[in-house]
């Protein structure tokens, strides 16, 4: 029950942040529903197709589809009604805990069906990141995930393995759970406000026309 609670918080979260990317693009009714859609559930349906579940839970239970409508019209009725953007601090915060949820919440389902450690914390970083890459490319923006300094998939990845570190220490479930997400959400929060990033990868002027190894002139 824990679980599928967290995953309808997680979902309406993303929802917000679709509707939201639609109002930037000045899309209408539909294209915010779509947008709220897609990031709300794009990362788990990618996860359950990988999986092999079927049906698709935001098929079968329509709660997801009410989740969805619900903070998408919500949204757009609280900005037109208060006639202000929600500050962008407040939506990286909401962020971050979306993805904390969605993360965890998406290793658990992979750990449930039989996936080891390692795979897991892949699809765990899938259900909280790919909806947000399918989101931005609609968009025609690169996807956050991939966009220097914010540390997003990586966030995930941390707080994911650390939630099967402190399993296998013999915390408990619910322990280890709340202890990940505040990992999730604390890596991405440190990202945000402190400018923590991986190291980049850079072509220098003089490399840009460099011939790859096995290829001649």
């Amino acid at each position: 029950m824990l679980l599928y609670v967290l995953d309808l918080i997680g979902v309406a979260v993303f929802a917000v942040s679709g509707a939201l990317a639609a109002g930037r693009k000045r899309l209408d009714l539909f294209g915010v529903l779509v947008l709220a859609l897609v990031t709300a559930i794009g990362g788990g349906t990618i996860r359950d197709v990988l999986l092999d579940r079927h049906p698709l839970p935001w098929l079968a239970d329509r709660n997801y589809l009410l989740v969805v409508t619900a903070s998408a019209l919500g949204t757009v009725w609280l900005v037109r009604r208060r006639r202000t953007v929600p500050p962008d601090a407040a939506l990286q915060v909401a962020d971050a805990l979306g993805l904390a949820l969605f993360a965890v919440a998406g290793a658990q389902i992979a750990e449930r069906a039989g996936m080891p450690a390692g795979g897991s914390i892949l699809l765990g970083t899938v259900t909280g990141a790919a909806g947000g890459a399918v989101r931005d490319v609609l968009c025609a923006e690169i996807p956050l995930v991939l966009r220097r300094g914010n540390l997003y998939a990586s966030a995930a990845i941390a707080g994911t393995a650390a939630y099967f570190g402190l399993e296998a220490a013999g915390v408990t479930r619910g322990t280890a759970t709340l202890l990940g997400m505040a990992i999730v959400a604390g890596v991405r929060l440190a990202a945000i406000w402190w400018g923590l990033q991986l190291p980049e990868f850079r072509l220098h002027a003089t490399d840009e026309h460099a011939v790859p190894p096995g290829e001649g002139r």
